[in-house]
């Protein structure tokens, strides 16, 4: 805590003092932000309190956006749906000069053409990772190399996804050898999960709900988070990480700070702790998601996930990361889904 209380007394001199201000942040429950060890630091040396409120997917981001303007200071956004929410006119651009740490992020991630808009950037990019699969270690002796472990009959009822239109139809892309941003045969992709749909009792929404199923042994195989992946096992749960031949998706989270905030300068203070090395140092003792700081991840230690699996590029190179979509390539998504669901 006393590095992080000096790297946070650093992050205050940055700026002008301010008076103290309430920051209001929007991201998902338990993802960083709202970390005890940060949160503490920062409200110490800044004088600013940090308030949380929770959403549960990106179009309940989108509606808080809308319905509360002026509520929100700071807002996680997933790079693939930032665009939307900035032609809706309600993100500020970043001003990168007021952001002491912008300069060791990677500059794969800050060029990134959905935090990206006409040369104006409208998401820091902060943390990114991948949905792949998990294996329970207790059914697998040497894990699996292959997507195609989830259509195994010899796993038939103890494998799983989540419950995500969008998410299901990208892993059936990836089984199915397309790019998941640019599914060219939608009907190859129904057939592949259609002959999924047996094979799943349950599926997850969380990653609780996740933790639970393994646990108790209901699972074998199931898609997962990369970041929830590094929790869990630190947790003690027995369990690989597996990127597949087919690929893995890829994400990218952003912070941007809503055009309405009336406390930006505050919020600027904020974001630059969040993308902060001592922060994040911290943080990936938990299990955190990987960094877009350069600088952040090269200081971890070798044997942290983040390095060990995400640091390896030859992982890297099997990654499709998530670009904009379309409102229609959503609705066709959900309804593939639906239906899907509705037929089992």
């Amino acid at each position: 805590m006393t590095r992080l209380l000096c790297t946070a007394t650093a992050l205050a001199l940055i700026t002008p003092a301010l008076h103290a201000a309430e920051i209001r942040v929007l991201n998902w429950q338990g993802y960083g932000t709202d970390q005890d060890f940060a949160t503490e630091a920062f409200e110490e040396v800044t004088g600013h309190t940090v308030v949380h409120e929770y959403f549960n997917s990106e179009q309940e981001t989108l509606t808080k956006l809308r319905t509360n303007p002026g509520a929100y200071d700071v807002v996680l956004i997933n790079s693939s749906f930032t665009p939307q929410v900035v032609d809706e006119g309600l993100l500020a651009p970043i001003d990168t000069s007021k952001l002491e740490n912008f300069a060791d992020l990677d500059p794969a991630f800050v060029n990134n053409d959905g935090l990206n808009e006409d040369g104006v950037i409208y998401g820091v990019p902060w943390t990114w990772g991948l949905t792949s699969i998990a294996v329970s270690n207790a059914d697998f002796d040497t894990p699996p190399t292959s997507l195609e472990v989830l259509w195994s009959p010899e796993w038939e009822g103890r494998v799983s996804i989540r419950d995500d239109a969008v998410e299901a139809v990208q892993i059936g892309a990836l089984a199915t050898g397309q790019s998941i941003n640019d599914v060219q045969d939608l009907e190859a992709v129904r057939a592949k999960l259609a002959a999924l749909m047996p094979s799943i009792d349950t599926y997850w929404g969380s990653e609780n709900d996740w933790n639970q199923f393994m646990a108790s042994g209901e699972f074998a195989a199931a898609t997962y988070w990369s970041g929830s992946a590094s929790r869990s096992m630190g947790k003690g749960l027995d369990i690989t990480f597996v990127v597949p031949e087919e690929g893995a998706i890829g994400w990218l989270d952003g912070l941007s700070i809503p055009a309405a905030s009336e406390k930006k300068d505050a919020a600027y203070q904020f974001i630059d702790w969040m993308i902060d090395p001592e922060f994040y140092a911290e943080w990936d003792k938990d299990g955190a998601p990987a960094t877009a700081n350069i600088a952040a991840a090269s200081a971890l230690p070798d044997d942290s996930f983040n390095k060990a699996v995400l640091g390896d590029p030859a992982v890297v190179a099997k990654v499709q990361f998530m670009q904009p979509m379309s409102d229609e390539t959503r609705e066709t998504y959900l309804k593939l889904w639906q239906d899907l669901k509705a037929a089992q």
